[in-house]
């Protein structure tokens, strides 16, 4: 998502075997790097629950979910 030179991406629940930018769960939220301050919005009650149901974070997503303090 986003614009030529200005990225925005949202935080999903996705399965393994699909693409990348295929076929998607749930969007859980988003994050904007080019505002000041960044913009990073997360639905923390379902992250903890897609994550208590065995979904792996990426690593920028743990990080991300550090962050707003999704995980420890």
């Amino acid at each position: 998502m986003g614009a030529k030179k200005r990225p925005f991406y949202r935080v999903v629940v996705a399965d393994s075997r699909a693409p990348r930018d295929g076929r998607f769960i749930e969007i859980i939220g988003h994050y904007n790097p080019i505002v000041d301050p960044v913009e990073l919005v997360v639905d923390k009650e379902k992250a903890q629950d897609w994550l208590k149901k065995g979904a792996q974070p990426s690593d920028t997503v743990k990080r991300l979910f550090k962050q707003v303090g999704v995980i420890a």
